[in-house]
C-alpha cells in the first residue's frame, strides 16, 4: 500500500499526459522509474465541473488535485510537468510551438511556466511546428518521440504514432527533420458513424484481417490509383454485391484508409525506406504492422512506454530532475 511517506521518499518527478479526452499521471523515483500510475477521464475537453466565476483555470485546478493531489502534498519536492493539449490555445495555458526541424534535447529548455496555486508551477512541453506552404502542427507526440529515440541509434528513423491523426516523423543523426499528418482514425470514425458506408456495416466480434488485408491490397494495386475517395465506395458495394459480409466492412475499410496513407508514405519516400518505430495502442500498431509487411516498408518494430520515458527526458533537459 503506497503511503504518505512513502511518497515523499520515493516521487522525484510527478508528470502528466494531458490530452483531450483523458489525464494520465506518473509518479517517478530518483531513477527515472515509474513506480505509480493513474489514468482519469479529465482531458481538457472533458474537466470537472465547478463554479469558477471569472477563472477559466480552476477546471484545470481541480483535476490536477483531484488526480494526483495526494502526490502533491507528499512530495512537495517534486517538480511538476506536463505534456499534450494542456498546452494548446484551448488547454491551461499555450505553450508556444518550436520550429522544425530542430534537435529534441532544445525542447526541455523552452518549458512554459504555469502558476498552479497549488504549491508548485506546472512546467508544459511546447508542440512542434513545421511552417511550409500547408503547416503541420504535433503536440504530445514530440514528448513520445523522444522517449523512442533513447534506445535506437540508426542514422535515419521513420516513427510511426497511428491515432486519430497518424503522426510520421522523420528523424535523421538525432534530430527531427520533418513530420506529416494523416487523419486516418477520425475520418474512419467519421464514415463509419455518419455517411451511408456505415448502413451495411455490423461490428465484428474479432478483428478481420483477412479483410484488412484486402482493403490494403486495394490502396496499394491498381484500383488505388483512382484514390480514397473513390475507394471507399466500394466498402458499400462489395456488401451490396454479396462479395463482403457486413461484419467484414469495417476491417475492410480500415485497410482501404491505411493502406492510402501507406501509399503516401511510400510516394514520399521512394527510395528505400528507412527502419520504422511505431509507437501508440498495441493492437492498433498491430494493425499498421501487417500493412506495412504488405507494402514493403520496414523493418518495423514498437516503442514501449515511449510516453513516461519522454516525460523523464524532458524533465531531465529542463533541469528539473538530476
Amino acid at each position: 500500500m503506497t503511503t504518505h511517506q512513502n511518497i515523499q521518499t520515493d516521487c522525484a518527478l510527478i508528470a502528466l499526459d494531458w490530452g483531450t479526452s483523458s489525464l494520465r499521471c506518473y509518479r517517478f523515483d530518483r531513477n527515472g522509474q515509474v513506480i505509480e500510475r493513474r489514468a482519469h477521464p479529465w482531458g481538457i475537453m472533458n474537466l470537472p465541473a465547478v463554479e469558477h466565476g471569472e477563472d477559466a483555470h480552476a477546471p484545470y485546478r481541480v483535476a490536477l488535485q483531484a488526480a494526483c493531489g495526494d502526490w502533491l502534498e507528499a512530495a512537495p519536492q517534486a517538480p511538476l510537468i506536463a505534456a499534450g493539449m494542456v498546452g494548446s490555445k484551448q488547454g491551461w495555458r499555450e505553450a508556444a510551438y518550436l520550429n522544425v526541424p530542430l534537435s529534441p534535447d532544445l525542447i526541455g529548455g523552452k518549458l512554459t511556466e504555469v502558476d498552479t496555486g497549488l504549491g508548485r508551477p506546472l512546467w508544459i512541453v511546447p508542440g512542434l511546428l513545421q511552417a511550409s506552404t500547408l503547416p503541420n502542427v504535433m503536440r504530445g507526440e514530440e514528448t513520445q518521440v523522444i522517449g523512442a529515440l533513447q534506445t535506437r541509434h540508426e542514422r535515419e528513423l521513420l516513427i510511426g504514432l497511428p491515432g486519430t491523426h497518424s503522426k510520421w516523423v522523420r528523424v535523421v543523426d538525432g534530430r527531427i527533420e520533418h513530420f506529416d499528418t494523416f487523419m486516418t482514425g477520425e475520418v474512419y470514425g467519421a464514415l463509419c458513424a455518419h455517411t451511408i458506408l456505415g448502413r451495411t456495416m455490423h461490428k465484428p466480434d474479432a478483428a478481420d484481417d483477412a479483410a484488412f488485408l484486402r482493403g490494403a491490397r486495394v490502396a496499394l494495386g491498381p484500383e488505388g490509383k483512382s484514390g480514397v475517395l473513390s475507394n471507399i465506395f466500394s466498402s458499400r458495394t462489395l456488401g451490396l454485391t454479396g462479395e463482403l459480409a457486413a461484419e467484414a466492412q469495417p476491417d475492410y475499410l480500415s485497410g482501404l484508409l491505411i493502406g492510402h496513407e501507406l501509399a503516401a508514405l511510400k510516394t514520399l519516400y521512394p527510395a528505400q525506406a528507412p527502419a520504422i518505430v511505431l509507437i501508440g495502442d498495441a493492437g492498433l500498431c498491430r494493425r499498421y504492422q501487417l500493412a506495412l509487411d504488405l507494402f514493403g516498408l520496414g523493418p518495423v518494430s514498437q516503442a514501449e512506454a515511449a510516453t513516461e520515458v519522454g516525460l523523464w527526458v524532458l524533465a531531465r533537459h529542463a533541469g528539473l530532475v538530476a
